[in-house]
């Protein structure tokens, strides 16, 4: 379990099977989630995905699923993954985010991920955090760009997802670089 983390707008948390309904809202629009790996198809699927999440928050080689709460309505509008890499002495995180359509271009992606990143570093003195972005996912890469993360390595045709191979494209940020 995580504890709660608190922006200007948003309140990141840990996601309960309640929840099922709300992240299935999000998760199965197939045309917003082009990029993802995994898009339910039924509540059933979500509800999986949920038991899934592992019960201890920064255990090495497991993903972790946050949500994003817009405080203005309580509203579940996206979700946060963490990846806890056993390498370094779990010092290193790969991150990625989901958000509902409803809820982009509001500067939502920008605020929730500026939480978890100061989280990750500060509260948890992890050394380095990733992301790894399809070639094609422009508002993924301007996104970490505007973080400051910087473009690591491109590696062509290297992911299968949807049925295609595509690019991957790994974005880094060092501790040293987020805490000038």
């Amino acid at each position: 379990m995580i504890e709660n983390i608190e922006t200007e707008r948003l309140v990141l948390r840990d996601m309960k099977l309640e929840d099922k309904y709300d992240i299935f809202e999000y998760r199965s629009d197939g045309e917003t989630n082009k990029y993802q790996s995994w898009i339910p198809k039924t509540i059933d699927d979500v509800q999986e995905f949920i038991k899934r999440n592992p019960n201890e928050f920064n255990k090495p080689d497991t993903w972790y699923q946050i949500l994003i709460i817009c405080k203005d309505n309580n509203c579940i509008i996206g979700d946060i993954g963490i990846h806890f890499i056993d390498i370094g002495n779990n010092k290193q995180v790969e991150i990625g985010i989901t958000l509902n359509k409803k809820y982009q271009k509001r500067g939502y992606a920008i605020e929730s991920l500026n939480g978890i990143i100061q989280y990750l570093f500060k509260t948890l003195n992890k050394h380095r955090i990733t992301a790894s972005v399809d070639l094609n996912n422009t508002n993924s890469i301007k996104l970490f760009e505007q973080l400051h993360f910087r473009k690591e390595a491109h590696f062509k045709k290297s992911l299968f997802i949807n049925n295609e191979w595509v690019d991957d494209i790994i974005y880094a940020l060092l501790s040293e670089e987020w805490l000038k």
